[in-house]
């Protein structure tokens, strides 16, 4: 299994539009090309920050599945002008397990 952690910083004030805006319109067309491993917001240390991680089952998968995801109208019409008008940085790191860690 191979995993995507993203990172994002929002704006502030905008944690409650962006996250009811991917609930609403992000995550059901997401959930198209990736599995959801977790998503969390900060409140304590750096603020205003949204981490999600995502599975896929391989490198290739990934590149497959993100290339599709950027070709989707449902995703580039109707959730990112929204969205990335909310968010001020990105960040994303490719996780893989190591052969004694719990979740592989």
């Amino acid at each position: 299994m191979f995993y995507e952690m993203r990172t994002y910083t929002l704006h502030i004030g905008k944690m409650q539009t962006y996250l009811k805006h991917f609930e609403e319109n992000g995550l059901p067309v997401i959930s198209r090309y990736a599995t959801l491993v977790g998503w969390w917001y900060t409140e304590i240390g750096e603020l205003n920050q949204v981490i999600h991680i995502w599975a896929y089952e391989s490198l290739d998968d990934r590149i497959r599945k993100r290339a599709a995801l950027y070709q989707d109208p449902d995703w580039l019409e109707g959730f990112v002008p929204i969205a990335f008008a909310m968010l001020e940085k990105m960040e994303s790191k490719l996780l893989i397990p190591a052969d004694f860690s719990p979740i592989k």
